[in-house]
């Protein structure tokens, strides 16, 4: 399954190659990949090209890493953009980047390119999200750089759409039980809620929850509404939540279809990363907080006692 967050990016690459007229690549690595190969080119992509091999199952970033920049160093890329997640924009991409010997600009909010340069254009926050940096790599080629998911839509499928699709055969692979090297024996998942970027639902919890019990009460929320729990910056600073929980300008961007914030008092950082969300709830015990200037609906009073009441109307809806 192709992940949501490299569909987007489809989209956003279209967008930028038709400003200096060059083609849309997707690049796919796996074991017995079958016609999800032709998924990118419904997506807007103009060509695919995949590697299919035993070794490949499993991601390991060393041979992925090494699989990638073997097939940039034929093709010859431009630009090669990966999605900011914990394995693709964090973990792979600057093992391509060290390889390559270029530059990587990490958790972009925004992409455009010089027509005339050729160059790059990448923007994302620094400074804990108070300024937008403009970066560019003028001097080296491929230009890399990765995109938080949900900052781009998702573009519609297509599939009328026709492109080219190439199989590459990869003659050298790293040895995947080299001395000091990782063998991946299983990958075990262990149970909790969906990751903030996934969910529909997503309850998230402001400074003035208060405390870690707050957010454990907003928990047992989210888990009724069949949701997710996020924070703040505060929140997470405050060891509340886990770092992958926070949304924000320097946290994840969501598009859930609904958002009910919960003592957030709706700095503008935060609000980046959520307004995209179709319905927006606050609930705060200040009427003047900037969070409601950006909600479908409000409540404003002390949220113990409105989330407590929401949590026992769901318990007696579902009975």
């Amino acid at each position: 399954m192709i992940k949501d967050g490299s569909l987007q990016l489809i989209g956003k690459a279209r967008e930028l190659a038709s400003k200096i007229s060059t083609d849309v690549t997707a690049i796919m690595l796996g074991h017995n990949l079958g016609d999800v190969v032709k998924e990118p080119i419904y997506y807007g992509a103009d060509r695919v090209i995949y590697v299919d091999h035993p070794a490949l199952a499993k991601y390991v970033p060393h041979i992925y890493s090494n699989v990638i920049v073997q097939l940039a160093n034929k093709y010859k890329p431009e630009i090669i953009l990966f999605a900011a997640t914990k394995r693709g924009g964090r973990e792979l991409a600057p093992y391509v980047a060290n390889t390559l010997r270029t530059g990587i600009t990490a958790d972009c909010t925004e992409l455009d390119v010089d027509p005339k340069t050729r160059d790059l254009d990448q923007v994302r926050p620094t400074y804990g999200g108070n300024i937008l940096a403009h970066i560019r790599t003028p001097n080296r080629r491929p230009q890399l750089a990765s995109v938080r998911p949900n900052v781009f839509p998702t573009p519609p499928r297509d599939t009328s759409r026709k492109g080219e699709i190439i199989a590459e055969a990869i003659e050298s692979l790293p040895n995947i039980n080299g001395q000091g090297l990782i063998e991946v024996k299983s990958v075990v998942k262990g149970e909790e809620l969906p990751p903030v970027e996934k969910a529909d639902v997503v309850v998230v919890a402001g400074r003035g929850v208060g405390s870690a019990d707050g957010v454990k009460l907003l928990t047992e929320l989210a888990k009724l509404l069949g949701g997710t729990i996020g924070g703040t910056k505060k929140v997470v600073d405050a060891g509340w939540l886990a770092a992958d929980r926070q949304v924000g300008q320097t946290g994840k961007t969501i598009r859930p279809t609904l958002y009910i914030g919960v003592g957030v008092s709706g700095a503008i950082q935060h609000v980046f990363g959520m307004k995209e969300s179709k319905i927006i709830v606050a609930i705060n015990s200040d009427p003047n907080a900037p969070i409601f200037q950006y909600a479908d609906y409000g409540i404003v009073g002390d949220y113990r006692d409105i989330v407590k009441e929401l949590i026992e109307l769901l318990k007696n809806y579902k009975k």
